[in-house]
Order: structure tokens, then C-alpha cells, then sequence
């Protein structure tokens, strides 16, 4: 028994549920099941065109991975609001959690600011690195 036609059918499948999804998942099913069909056509048992269909799609699926996070995975640019984190500024205006005061200047411009320990003051002129944004805070540490 051919199972040629079943194998086409995968093909059609898969290609639809890849049109239909984004996922890059059921595409790798097609070139399992053009093995499948290239052993069926010599007479391969049915065992072996299922495990060549299921063997092959997984194969594609792991090339896949491996190849495009090399490529796609490029370092992420800090942009906006993050790219500051880990920069240094200069205290313009003592920074005292308790009375809930303090400012600071990084690139320019002038941010409230806290610091890390509720316990820690800092005096005008002071450089502190930023290690975290909460709201329109910096927080920031010596």
C-alpha cells in the first residue's frame, strides 16, 4: 500500500497551518514527508517512512533554531529610559530618603533621585551610579 498521497497530505497540511500561524514550527514537516515520499516510492516499509518524516522534521526544526539564534540574536540596544541605568550622575540636591528630598543631573538633565538604603545620605557634588528607575526616580547608589 502507497502511503505517497498520505505524505502529500502533511505537505498541505503543514504548509497551511504555516501560512495560517508565525510560528516556523509545521514547515518542517515538509521536507520530512518528501523523504517519506522519495522511500515510499522505494518501497520502504511504513515504519521507516514515519520514523524518515519524523526524524528529518526534527532535524530541520533544530538546524533551524541553532542557525537563526546565531543570526538573530544580535546584543539588544538600551534605548530610552534604560540606557541610563548603570551610568553615573552628579548629585545636585542632597538625596535623603527619610525627608524625601534629592536630585541629580545625568546628561544634562535634572532627575529625582533616591538612594538604594534608606539609611545612605548624599551631599551636592557626590557621583552616584544609577541601578534601577522606579517611576520617575532614579536609584542610586555610591
Amino acid at each position: 500500500m502507497s502511503l505517497a498521497w498520505i505524505w502529500i497530505g502533511v505537505i498541505v497540511l503543514a504548509i497551511v497551518i504555516e501560512v495560517l500561524t508565525d510560528q516556523l514550527i509545521s514547515i518542517w514537516f515538509v521536507p520530512g514527508a518528501i523523504v517519506a515520499i522519495v522511500m515510499d516510492f522505494f518501497e520502504a516499509s511504513p515504519i521507516a517512512q514515519c520514523l524518515a518524516l519524523f526524524l528529518v522534521s526534527i532535524a530541520g526544526i533544530i538546524l533551524a533554531k541553532t542557525v537563526l539564534s546565531k543570526y538573530l540574536s544580535r546584543a539588544t540596544c538600551k534605548t530610552n529610559i534604560d540606557a541610563i541605568i548603570g551610568e553615573k550622575c552628579v548629585v545636585t540636591e542632597r538625596v535623603d530618603n527619610f525627608a524625601g528630598c534629592g536630585q541629580a543631573k545625568i546628561k544634562g538633565q535634572i532627575w529625582s533621585v533616591r538612594s538604594v538604603n534608606d539609611d545612605d545620605v548624599y551631599e551636592c557634588g557626590e557621583v552616584l551610579k544609577i541601578v534601577a528607575i522606579e517611576g520617575v526616580k532614579l536609584i542610586c547608589k555610591k
